[in-house]
């Protein structure tokens, strides 16, 4: 074992657990998202027309677009919540943490996605095929184009940034040896 210490493989597996613990609070955050997305989305109601989902009307049509809104705040919000937790939590290593975040969150604004489209409403163009004529339909929860699936992790690394930034300021405030 003494040779395994010496050699360097002893720090490895902490560090790995910590970056493993970022990657799964990040993901958890991102589920957790998910389900706050759909249940603060409203989905506009569309009406089938020649077995084709279409928007009632403008309000509709705005209505499409404010699923990618509340998918950007919500995935802000808990990026930076995430992304401060694993700062607070996670400040062993900070460059692991830092990879641990990079990756967690990502996969986290991929699980929100994924949750948050899995509760809300099916596809409204595939119901609109098998539906009566003026058949009313919800619109499918989701977001336009790949932007907004940086929210979450812009969040998560501005809230690690600051709080890494604002430990090291108290740190060197409190007169601690930065090199011990």
């Amino acid at each position: 074992m003494s040779d395994e210490a010496s050699s360097g493989h002893g720090s490895v597996r902490p560090a790995l657990v910590q970056a493993l613990l970022a990657v799964v609070l990040l993901a958890a955050v991102g589920v957790v998202a998910g389900v706050v997305w759909e249940w603060l989305w409203t989905p506009p109601t569309g009406v089938v027309v020649d077995h084709r989902w279409t928007a009632v009307d403008e309000a509709s049509l705005r209505g499409q677009f404010t699923a990618t809104g509340w998918y950007v705040v919500v995935g802000g919000v808990a990026g930076l919540v995430g992304g401060a937790l694993a700062a607070l939590l996670l400040d062993r290593a900070p460059l692991v943490t830092l990879a641990g975040v990079v990756v967690g969150s990502a996969l986290g604004a991929w699980l929100m996605y994924l949750v948050g489209r899995a509760l809300g409403p099916g596809d409204p163009v595939a119901a609109a095929r098998a539906a009566k004529e003026g058949a009313h339909l919800p619109a499918a929860l989701t977001v336009s184009g790949a932007s907004p699936f940086i929210a979450l992790p812009t969040g998560a690394l501005v809230a690690l940034s600051l709080v890494f930034i604002g430990l090291s300021a108290a740190h060197r405030s409190s007169g601690a040896d930065p090199v011990a």
